[in-house]
């Protein structure tokens, strides 16, 4: 059997999700006033799925490629230590973040701080393990993903009041260290995507006809499907708890509509092959592809001190008609900035991978 090719609809769902990001942060440049009119909670709905796309791709990359690796004969440790460098790369581009916006090399409580790289990372290497171990058998690999999102997303409700530094990795309670430091993505709910995703990825990556990937789908889409039908019995079943945050129902609707969103692409991607060449798929598959460089500069674009220079122009000043074209030039200027990195990035890998000379 030939080499499987890559599965493009996940570098279009992570490009999406990228430029959906980047309007979602930029909401910080619309007039409050604005918050009020329908538009705005229309467009807080959409944004909703941005954070469960990014987790989600990340587990189904991470498990694909180990299965892919192992069905190939490849070494599993070199591979592992491949994925377990670019994880690397995650936190640490998270931890660049957090010093940045807290100062935290002179707080270093900051760097406790967990937002989504954080949680994609961490969720990544509690992963990892499993997915080297049981590469070479993606049947047992992905109910036992499958199982591990059911008992994260299970679990969420019950960890909200958890307090102490355990509160770090488990809500979004602030006081582990003092009332300041609070998570902005904790491992629950969110790690439960990674493994939904890893679950997805184990499939995918020991498919040999193109109906195992859509009998997979099916399975996750309808089990969201009837969790988010029965969300008044979720709501019930647990102590009181922010549904809209832990709630299992709520991350099922999540996790449906971004898997509706993954079969609208696989769809185009198999019925028009020549679909990846495309202008717009190639702009969609370059954010998807450094969704990781994407985040970085977005974020540095709109808030950063010195560079920032859309919320020093435009915060809380942009009325709908202006909102548009500010959102584009943003959306460019990262796009810029990412292939600009891309010419960069190998010749830094080059120069610090370089091995010195040895008589």
């Amino acid at each position: 059997m030939s080499a499987p090719g890559r599965i493009h609809a996940f570098d279009w769902l992570r490009g999406l999700a990228v430029v959906v990001m980047i309007q979602t942060h930029s909401l910080v440049l619309l007039q409050k006033a604005l918050e009020k009119d329908a538009l705005y909670p229309w467009l807080v709905r959409i944004d909703g799925l941005v954070a469960p796309s990014f987790i989600f791709s990340a587990g189904f990359a991470l498990a694909l490629v180990q299965v892919r690796a192992a069905i190939a004969q490849a070494s599993r440790k070199a591979q592992a230590l491949k994925t377990l460098k670019r994880i690397g790369e995650v936190l640490l581009v998270a931890s660049i973040v957090n010093a940045i916006w807290f100062r935290a090399f002179r707080e270093p409580k900051w760097f406790l701080r967990i937002d989504i790289l954080h949680c994609i990372g961490l969720s990544l290497l509690i992963a990892l393990p499993f997915l080297v171990l049981l590469s070479s058998r993606p049947q047992v690999l992905r109910w036992l993903m499958l199982g591990l999102a059911a008992s994260v997303f299970g679990a969420s409700p019950l960890l909200e009041n958890v307090d102490g530094v355990a509160s770090i990795f488990v809500n979004t309670r602030a006081g582990a260290i003092d009332e300041t430091l609070g998570t902005t993505f904790p491992l629950f709910p969110w790690a439960g995507y990674v493994f939904l995703g890893a679950s997805f990825g184990a499939t995918v990556g020991m498919m040999k006809e193109e109906r195992q990937l859509w009998r997979w789908l099916a399975l996750l889409w309808t089990l969201g499907v009837a969790l988010w039908a029965t969300d008044g019995w979720w709501r019930s079943v647990y102590p009181p708890h922010h549904f809209w945050v832990t709630n299992p129902a709520n991350a099922a609707q999540r996790w449906t509509l971004v898997l509706s969103v993954v079969a609208l692409f696989r769809l185009v991607e198999v019925r028009w092959p020549s679909s990846p060449k495309s202008k717009l798929a190639a702009l969609v598959g370059t954010f998807g592809a450094s969704s990781l460089s994407a985040y970085f500069f977005h974020e540095m674009l709109l808030y950063e001190w010195h560079v920032g220079i859309f919320t020093k122009l435009f915060r809380e000043k942009c009325d709908w008609v202006t909102y548009w074209p500010v959102l584009a030039a943003l959306i460019l200027c990262t796009w810029l900035c990412v292939k600009a990195w891309e010419r960069v990035d190998p010749k830094l890998r080059a120069l610090f991978s370089r091995k010195p000379v040895t008589s």
